[in-house]
């Protein structure tokens, strides 16, 4: 214990004269915090950089603010676009309005318009069988459509019936509308509605049933041969479908169900556009409606014998049979 008392001693009083040499001799040096920092020893400048660390929590709680605040904003402009829209298409029935003389421009389109737009190959269209007995009223082969006022592809197709309808006869009460509003498949599509409407020809009879109003309300009752011939060759075999409306069958000869045509041509356009377009060969509602139109006239003269001759009797027409289905 004594000698360890004594080093002790010693090694204190080493080390006070070394400080003592030290002053003497001005190494002293400057102040302990103006050094230079060391290398690999972080300055006090570098501070600050770490605060967001010690902050933490106030930044995180500024960023949920911030992040739910942007959410909040890109939520309130996605409603007002839906408002917009569903305010936008609601029920907006003002596509369907004709003006005056519209109608009557649609149910007489000149011949040479309907010559210029050729005659398409419809795709969906079906001969019915071999032996299916013809179906005459009056003595008169019977046109029949079966469709319903909501029904957008029924407002779609109801345009080259009228078209075609329009060569051979006339009609009487023929007023404008539009299909059911959204949410239904193209909505408010403008059309005319074959009810309330009718059809007198020399060559043909016309049997028109609008099971149901735009807002799905019954309309009309179908007669019993309507049904009939509904329910025989609405079906798989022949058309595809099974009670798909609109339902569209010519005497008993050919037969299909749906739209024939694009409906997207008629899209944002209204009663008086298309009536205006159709006059015209060269614009694309003129040739899908008016070569609708053309195949429809030529299945009528195949059951007419060619009569009124000055329809029948057109090149377009005959090319448009030469096209049409076998049985």
């Amino acid at each position: 214990m004594a000698k360890q008392k004594r080093r002790s001693t010693a090694a204190k009083q080493r080390a006070k004269a070394r400080r003592q040499q030290r002053a003497a001799a001005g190494e002293r040096g400057p102040e302990p915090a103006s050094p230079p920092a060391a290398p690999g020893r972080a300055a006090a400048t570098a501070r600050p950089a770490r605060r967001p660390q010690a902050r933490r929590p106030s930044v995180r709680r500024r960023s949920r603010r911030t992040s739910w605040a942007a959410i909040g904003a890109v939520l309130a402009v996605v409603a007002i676009f839906v408002v917009m829209s569903l305010t936008g298409r609601k029920d907006d029935t003002s596509r369907g309005r004709a003006s005056p003389g519209s109608i009557e421009k649609l149910t007489s389109i000149p011949a040479a318009t309907l010559e210029a737009v050729g005659a398409p190959r419809l795709t969906n269209v079906n001969a019915l069988p071999a032996g299916t007995p013809p179906i005459e009223q009056d003595g008169k082969p019977l046109v029949l459509y079966y469709g319903a006022e909501y029904c957008p592809f029924c407002a779609v197709e109801r345009w080259p019936i009228v078209v075609a309808l329009s060569r051979f006869g006339t009609f009487e009460g023929l007023s404008s509308t539009t299909s059911a509003p959204p949410p239904e498949t193209l909505p408010n599509t403008p059309t005319v509605t074959f009810h309330g409407s009718t059809y007198t020809s020399d060559h043909v009879v016309f049997s028109a049933v609008e099971t149901q109003t735009r807002d799905f309300t019954p309309l009309e009752t179908p007669t019993p041969l309507q049904q009939r011939l509904f329910d025989t060759y609405n079906v798989e075999q022949v058309t595809g479908s099974s009670g798909a409306i609109p339902f569209v069958m010519i005497g008993n000869r050919y037969a299909w169900a749906g739209s024939q045509y694009d409906p997207g041509v008629l899209e944002g356009k209204s009663f008086d556009e298309i009536v205006a377009a159709l006059q015209d060969p060269s614009t694309e509602i003129a040739k899908q409606i008016g070569g609708t139109a053309n195949v429809i006239t030529a299945m009528i003269c195949e059951l007419t014998d060619g009569q009124p001759s000055e329809v029948c009797s057109s090149p377009v027409i005959a090319e448009a049979q030469a096209a049409l289905p076998k049985a």
